[in-house]
């Protein structure tokens, strides 16, 4: 064997399951729910919005919590072993293309829209569009999701409507449950808020304009926050169908319940619940698994890992498929990145 390839294989076990630690972020619209959710202490005080839970970005570098590359972030790891990290997603990624959230929405989030990969004047250079999805996991009866436009609203339907202060008139509602899934594809205009906490996967991007923000004041600053009312406007898709809300589709019920929530050009999750052993991953392509209930081990290359509620997992391309061990019923979402 040639020593390059003798130094391939070196890399390729050098690489394991990598877990990560949560980055709180304040937002006034948040409580403190996530410290039921998440094991990482919340900050002492004031509202917790959002728990940054695998991110590659410059200002939110999420770091590896666990075994050899500990301490490192993501971004650091891609650009050593980039094969490896992503198989043959490789090389079309200048960062990692997924950012993965908790969200605590005590408050009304604001309403708002984000632009589209087409839209690059309203991007970061270099940057993405911002299609998510969110997957309810509590949820009370004041709780409520809006998600797109009712038919037939146009921009001058809009601008008239934020004069008056009835913009969300022009929305769709609904009251959320645990359980429920949300696709919501760049241009959307949507928000949520009334004690709903939710896992969201979104592209790699933060760009987000306020259309309206229910009269919020920051308690940080005193002041309402900034409208972005022009910029909303230009990318808000007025075509969309407003029906957000999806319906779970069980691939298989043995030896673990596998349901596939979203299966997009930019990301797949599906929901896997058991009490019985079952696989997890995929050869030559990284998954993430993020446990939502109950605890258990994944299994890979003669170690035991432990997975706790609230903990985020990659595993990279050459980690493969691997066994996951439930202790006693266990609630995971797997993510796969874009095609």
């Amino acid at each position: 064997m040639s020593m390059e390839k003798k130094n391939q294989a070196l890399d390729q076990r050098l690489l394991y399951p990598l877990k990560f630690e949560p980055i709180y972020e304040y937002r006034l619209w948040g409580g403190r729910h996530l410290s039921e959710l998440l094991s990482a202490p919340l900050p002492n005080e004031g509202p917790i919005g959002e728990a940054w839970v695998l991110s590659d970005r410059d200002d939110y570098p999420s770091r590896i919590a666990n075994g050899l590359f500990k301490g490192q972030t993501i971004g650091e790891l891609l650009e050593q072993f980039p094969e490896q990290m992503l198989g043959a997603a490789a090389g079309h990624f200048r960062r990692f293309p997924l950012l993965l959230k908790f969200l605590d929405v005590h408050d009304m989030l604001s309403v708002q829209v984000h632009p589209s990969d087409r839209q690059a004047e309203y991007l970061q250079e270099g940057g993405q569009g911002k299609t998510e999805a969110w997957v309810v996991l509590e949820a009370e009866e004041k709780s409520r999701v809006y998600a797109g436009l009712k038919p037939g609203t146009n921009e001058k339907d809009l601008r008239l409507a934020l004069a008056n202060g009835s913009v969300v008139d022009n929305l769709t509602c609904c009251t959320p449950k645990a359980g429920d899934a949300f696709v919501l594809p760049a241009g959307t205009v949507h928000a949520l808020g009334g004690d709903v906490v939710v896992f969201e996967v979104q592209q790699n991007s933060d760009v987000t304009f306020r259309l309206y923000d229910w009269e919020h004041i920051d308690l940080k600053t005193g002041q309402q926050r900034t409208l972005q009312v022009d910029q909303a406007l230009a990318c808000i898709d007025f075509t969309q169908d407003a029906e957000a809300l999806v319906a779970p589709y069980v691939e298989s019920s043995v030896p673990v319940l596998r349901e596939k929530l979203f299966n997009c050009e930019y990301f797949g999750l599906w929901r896997l619940c058991g009490e019985l052993p079952f696989t997890v991953g995929a050869a030559g392509m990284p998954r993430i698994l993020v446990c939502i209930a109950g605890t258990g081990n994944l299994d890979h290359d003669g170690n035991n890992y432990a997975v706790g509620k609230g903990d985020v997992l990659l595993l990279p391309a050459v980690v493969g498929a691997c066994a996951f061990r439930p202790s006693g019923t266990v609630s995971l979402f797997e993510i796969s990145l874009p095609k």
